[in-house]
């Protein structure tokens, strides 16, 4: 394969706060468009740390254009990477898109290129930048818990999302704080060709593609760190293939994590930080933690049906996917029953035709769902304590799965598991101070 994926120099706007990126691929040239909000910073938008953040924001936001052929070498010509860019770019285009070499059955890893100029200077002069937080905002229970943990320990925050919707908009008016929303506008003809033959489609990092977007809202409206919502079972794969693990929530990982907040660094001058506030935690502590608060139990959603791009009309829960399943199963040993059927609108654990879908998710059959899912053994140690819980131990679910539970991982290494999901991580990026006093709240 001879061809190359030609990444352009991006255009903004100022005055608009529009952003144009033009991209190549065998004969055929991709628009994409962001829209921004109004009273950007001219300074900041003039200033060498946001011609590099959006310089990488091109090469970020190629993954989707890319994908339609997935040729071997990346072109950005009029584009100066530092080595470290260059490493970055790879990591997004090799890992970001590792599920979707794995479902197309393409080899890609150690074998893509980059060719663009050397830019020599590792780090760019300082920015000045106010002391606020900029809070991506996905509508689920996670960046719900951020909301509650920063709002309780006096960290000014705004929510952030790109093309918001349904239970994002829901959640943002509860919150009641004012939002930065950027309007991001996809070739039509990139979206079309991805169901043609000869083109293949799949899942993009859309965690580094909005990461990317919210840094350039950051030095254009003046916040100095990006805080995320991401979990530590992110960091836990799906497959091996290719010889690498892939990893559905790549971009959510702790290892891209660390990547992206050195490039965001280096990129202003050591101003902008990224981290995630959630890191320390398991998905079921995350979740206790959410039974603090009750105001957000019928505008939030993680069900990924609500955000498919043709947008969804129906109920919040569809009851029907692994995700849906997967955060019944961990809301269930520490939400009061009457709450979560509330939530949900019905028991996701006393159907039978679930009990495949739990299976899959406590590792007792196929594989780890190509979803944003938590571990396999945080799932098979909720189910092990239902088992033993007055309100759950006689749903058919957890009748049906009891025994093969038990079989498979016995009752001590199952009792290990709940204590380990309860007991916080130190494997963060979070500052020390603003950890201290969130680990002081979160108890």
């Amino acid at each position: 394969m001879t061809e190359q994926f030609h990444i352009e120099r991006p255009q903004f706007d100022p005055a608009t706060g529009k952003t144009v990126f033009g991209y190549g691929l065998d004969g055929l040239h991709f628009v994409e468009t962001l829209g921004l909000p109004a009273g950007a910073d001219a300074a900041a938008a003039a200033s060498p740390a946001f011609r590099k953040l959006l310089d990488l924001t091109a090469v970020v936001l190629g993954v989707s254009y890319f994908k339609l052929r997935a040729p071997f070498v990346l072109a950005a010509p009029e584009i100066a990477l530092t080595e470290a860019e260059r490493a970055f770019a790879i990591d997004v285009y090799e890992n970001g898109l590792g599920e979707f070499y794995a479902r197309n059955n393409l080899m890609r890893f150690g074998k893509l290129s980059i060719e663009a100029p050397l830019d020599a200077d590792q780090t760019k002069p300082p920015v000045s930048l106010p002391n606020r937080t900029l809070l991506p905002i996905g509508g689920g229970k996670d960046s719900l818990v951020s909301v509650d943990l920063l709002s309780h320990v006096g960290v000014e925050f705004a929510p952030f999302a790109v093309n918001p919707k349904g239970p994002i908009l829901t959640s943002v008016a509860k919150i009641g704080t004012p939002p930065v929303y950027v309007t991001r506008t996809l070739d039509p003809e990139m979206i079309r060709l991805g169901q043609q033959p000869g083109y293949y489609n799949g899942h993009v990092p859309s965690t580094a593609i909005n990461s990317m977007i919210a840094a350039l809202c950051a030095l254009l409206y003046g916040y100095n760190q990006i805080v995320l919502s991401n979990e530590r079972s992110a960091s836990e794969g799906n497959v091996e293939f290719d010889g690498r693990e892939t990893n559905h929530q790549y971009s959510k990982s702790l290892g891209f994590e660390l990547l992206i907040a050195a490039i965001l660094s280096d990129a202003t001058g050591g101003a902008l930080k990224y981290f995630s506030l959630l890191r320390p935690y398991s998905e079921a502590r995350i979740a206790s933690l959410f039974t603090h608060e009750t105001k957000f139990d019928h505008v939030f959603s993680s069900c990924n049906r609500n955000f498919r791009l043709a947008g969804h009309d129906g109920p919040l829960w569809c009851g029907e996917c692994p995700k849906c399943h997967f955060v019944f199963l961990i809301f269930a040993p520490f939400m009061a029953k009457d709450r979560l059927l509330s939530i949900f609108g019905k028991d996701l654990l006393d159907n039978p035709a679930n009990e495949g879908s739990f299976r899959e998710l406590a590792g007792l059959a196929g594989q780890k769902p190509w979803e944003c899912v938590g571990e396999i053994l945080e799932a098979a140690a909720c189910l092990y304590t239902l088992t033993r819980h007055a309100d759950w131990h006689q749903a058919a679910v957890v009748r049906a799965v009891k025994a093969d539970l038990l079989s498979q991982y016995g009752e001590p290494k199952l009792q290990a598991a709940m204590a380990e999901c309860l007991t916080d991580s130190h494997d963060h990026h979070i500052p020390p101070a603003l950890a201290a006093k969130v680990a002081a709240y979160a108890v």
